[in-house]
């Protein structure tokens, strides 16, 4: 069960509804795509989604990367090698957490459609269905409340409002908010980096009657030890994003005093899901819950998140919504969400079809 070829091709993914986050504005997402194919013709694909901002990797450094001549190392590897050939990714690609991805979640996908299981189940599967957040953009307050009103009337309970704004702007738009759908629908907030200290402060202050699930990323990445002084009331509610890009990002944030109460992994910042089932394991160690998120991606790479998200008990929220706003994408199933809870769509591998 040799591997015999590696396909790599770039997918322009617009998206239907362009929104905005605390440092830009997104109107489009370029996703890179391999597929991974063996002597017999099985075939597994992956998929990354590079940025910047995020985790230092521009596309042209993922198309590079993935040229044939760098992956000649995996031509003729047998994919039952494959925990090997998944350890070894960091080691051939250090500086590439996209490009990682994209190769670690097609060897997930052909080794378990080899296995004719679906992912999770490899993994051990832990949880059936959760319900899935669906994000806001930047917005005034008449468009939140226009576009929340959307959400819910097709069945989402769980809305995650992105805020960075002045902390009154952000405070007004979930008041209003709040006001228009009482406590029956859960508000999650992430700041992308925007806020200060003083900002986080203020904001816990005044929002304690809106009943905020939890806060992603308030404080800029490096600011850990401002994090680390917060009251444990506050650092619970707390999910560090940008701050956790790696396994020794996740022991950092848990050595005492932790710095956070959550752990949002995204496999386009720690590699894929070899890498971030290590961070989920230092999590459970360390009595952290897990939130899954991610970036503009293909139902690709959102279904490799939601196959490892469910084979970890300390899984407490997701916000796997990346593939919804796409106006197109490379392939389809993956998963099935139904009245805002998702869940895996069982077949083998990642369970999803070409287009």
């Amino acid at each position: 069960m040799k591997i015999k070829e590696i396909n790599v091709w770039k997918a322009n993914l617009e998206l239907t509804r362009p929104y905005t986050i605390a440092f830009k504005t997104v109107s489009a997402v370029e996703n890179v795509l391999v597929q991974i194919v063996t002597e017999n013709g099985l075939t597994g694909i992956g998929a990354g989604n590079p940025s910047s901002e995020v985790v230092g990797e521009k596309l042209t450094e993922t198309l590079e990367v993935l040229a044939p001549e760098n992956l000649e190392w995996l031509i003729g590897q047998d994919i039952r090698s494959f925990q090997r050939l998944c350890d070894e990714l960091p080691q051939r690609l250090p500086r590439n957490p996209a490009a990682r991805a994209a190769l670690d979640i097609a060897l997930h996908d052909l080794f378990t459609k080899y296995l004719d299981v679906p992912l999770v189940s490899f993994l051990g599967q832990r949880l059936e269905s959760l319900p899935k957040s669906i994000t806001i953009g930047i917005k005034s307050v008449e468009e939140t409340l226009a576009e929340a009103e959307e959400y819910i009337g097709r069945g989402f309970t769980h809305l995650k409002v992105k805020v960075g704004q002045t902390v009154e702007q952000d405070l007004e738009r979930l008041v209003k908010l709040r006001e228009a759908h009482g406590h029956g629908i859960t508000i999650r907030i992430d700041a992308n980096q925007g806020w200060t200290t003083y900002d986080l402060a203020t904001f816990c202050t005044q929002a304690q009657p809106l009943n905020i699930e939890l806060i992603e990323q308030p404080l800029p990445a490096p600011m850990i030890d401002d994090l680390r002084e917060l009251p444990d009331a506050v650092k619970d509610l707390v999910a560090a994003d940008e701050s956790l890009l790696s396994p020794a990002d996740a022991f950092q944030l848990a050595s005492a005093p932790r710095a956070c109460g959550i752990y949002n992994i995204k496999l386009m910042k720690c590699g894929g899901v070899y890498a971030a089932r290590q961070i989920a394991a230092i999590a459970q160690q360390a009595g952290i819950n897990l939130m899954w998120g991610c970036n503009d991606e293909s139902i690709v790479s959102i279904s490799a998140a939601l196959h490892a998200a469910f084979s970890c008990s300390n899984t407490r929220f997701i916000d796997l919504d990346g593939s919804l706003d796409l106006a197109r994408d490379v392939v389809s199933g993956g998963f099935i969400l139904e009245n805002g809870l998702m869940r895996p769509y069982g077949k083998p591998g990642l369970g999803v079809e070409r287009l």
